[in-house]
């Protein structure tokens, strides 16, 4: 369906009733939380690649994105196919301005109204939708894009998601707050395993849909203690 159905709340509804017991989800606010990261997965995953690794705008945008679901044996299916997937290109001496429609049409545009309806429908926090989202960043640009090796193309997303984290208007987001500056937690080392680890602020309730139970490695109930 459009991205754009999803604003109606009855639609909203039906949706998150149906795919509730498919992904094992005892509550629709908790349905609400996991299909936010899946579509926070699959949108962040296209736009932001694209315009940091390939130079390339897709827009992202209510009504341009079909909303898919599907979910088999306890993975994710689903794909986020647009409507036309015609690259926007920019003039020379124009990339910030474009940086901006491009991140402004996924985030303000299209994230940002679904996410309210989901809040609206189910009670889900707002800033766990937002979480859910900004870690889909983190791990795209700390992660997935350090496996590019071009130079040229390394500079280009690492200056990108610094402008992400450190400089990107909040209005671009359709908030107060820039949500990926906000969910920003340092690392915190964990000796015994040998490694560090950004732990959440909020719950996505990942562990109250898995079975058996199951925790984000991220999840702040893992968090030591004494670094809480």
């Amino acid at each position: 369906m459009p991205a754009r159905a999803l604003l109606d709340d009855e639609v909203c509804e039906q949706l998150l009733a149906a795919l509730g017991p498919v992904i094992g989800s005892p509550t629709q606010a908790i349905t609400a939380s996991l299909l936010a990261k899946r579509f926070s997965f699959l949108s962040t995953g296209a736009c932001l690649y694209a315009m940091s690794v390939y130079d390339k705008g897709l827009i992202l945008s209510l009504d341009n994105s079909v909303i898919e679901y599907a979910h088999e044996e306890g993975l994710w299916t689903s794909s986020m196919p647009l409507d036309d997937v015609t690259p926007v290109g920019y003039e020379p001496g124009t990339r910030e301005a474009w940086r901006e429609v491009i991140v402004g049409t996924l985030f303000r545009d299209l994230l940002q109204p679904l996410w309210e309806t989901f809040n609206r429908i189910t009670g889900i926090s707002r800033r766990i939708l937002w979480e859910n989202t900004a870690v889909r960043v983190y791990s795209l640009y700390d992660k997935r894009m350090e496996k590019v090796e071009d130079p040229a193309i390394r500079q280009r997303y690492e200056a990108d998601f610094d402008w992400l984290l450190n400089q990107a208007d909040p209005a671009l987001f359709g908030l107060s707050y820039n949500p990926l500056k906000h969910f920003r937690r340092p690392p915190v080392l964990l000796e015994a395993e040998g490694k560090s680890i950004r732990f959440r602020r909020t719950c996505c309730f990942y562990y109250d849909a898995s079975n058996p139970v199951e925790y984000c490695s991220t999840c702040p109930l893992l968090r030591p203690k004494k670094c809480r």
